[in-house]
């Protein structure tokens, strides 16, 4: 829906942003959740985040939050970036529903991540970030589901920003990592355990210093490490694994889904552990 029938979506085009708004908060209306608005204006468009609450049993005060981003870069139809984490999103609000763990879930849905406002204090997930560490919110953590839809056994398809030395990185881009900078090591450490215990797909986790590569911190999870809330982003790799990254040739028919599915199942592993120890 998101990458064909309305398509490029964003401050750049608003009526096809309102129009995702609105199928994104039907359809999780239909999972059987409450939606709030959490809007602001930017450049003369009114802009929304769009948050779903599974209220935890034993300590609702403490928070998990996932969350992907459904806006795109102008003329992309953005099926992979980020239908995708959103489609992610959407499944896991239909397995939660009615089904509460013990700490809270938030599920957001983000405008407003592709430049122009990436990292410019525009993000709408640094606007939710920002308000959450205002209110007092009480967040374990935070992760982002951006890019989950390529993947590849071929050998050479995986790139790589940088080499680590010492370290060993695969050239198959057969896995999802789960990264972020090394002030959220502990969680991402936690996060891929419990990713892994459920042997629904393979992961790759890695907590590394901005200085090494900017790129760790390139989705709606960097706000949420800027005001301490500790966060990653799971990913495909994006532009270091799919070749129609931010192109007009990111369409559904280049998408994995049965990997996808796979991915989700996974992080449906993480919610459940995660949430349920607090």
């Amino acid at each position: 829906m998101l990458a064909t029938q309305i398509g490029p979506r964003g401050v750049f085009a608003p009526q096809a942003y309102k129009t995702a708004e609105v199928f994104l908060t039907t359809a999780l209306t239909r999972a059987g959740h409450g939606v709030r608005r959490q809007t602001w204006t930017t450049r003369g468009v009114e802009c929304a985040n769009l948050e779903a609450v599974l209220l935890g049993t034993d300590r609702p005060s403490r928070v998990l939050v996932v969350g992907a981003h459904f806006d795109s870069v102008p003329g992309c139809p953005a099926a992979n970036d980020n239908a995708s984490g959103v489609a992610g999103v959407l499944a896991i609000a239909r397995r939660l529903a009615g089904r509460p763990r013990a700490c809270t879930v938030r599920l957001v849905l983000f405008a407003n991540e592709e430049p122009p406002f990436f990292n410019h204090n525009e993000m709408g997930s640094q606007f939710y970030a920002q308000s959450a560490r205002k209110s007092g919110d009480d967040i374990i953590g935070m992760f982002c589901l951006e890019t989950i839809g390529c993947y590849s056994s071929d050998p050479g398809s995986q790139r790589w920003a940088v080499q680590v030395p010492l370290v060993s990185l695969p050239d198959r881009g057969d896995f999802i990592a789960m990264v972020g900078p090394s002030s959220a090591a502990a969680f991402i450490r936690r996060c891929t355990q419990a990713f892994e215990r459920r042997r629904a797909f393979s992961v790759l986790g890695a907590a590394v210093p901005a200085f090494i590569s900017e790129q760790v911190n390139w989705s709606d999870h960097r706000g949420f490490n800027e005001v301490g809330y500790p966060a990653l982003m799971v990913t495909d790799t994006a532009p270091l694994r799919y070749q129609h990254y931010h192109a007009e040739t990111d369409t559904p028919d280049k998408l994995d889904y049965l990997s996808m599915a796979r991915v989700v199942e996974g992080i449906l592993g993480v919610i459940e552990k995660v949430a349920d120890e607090g």
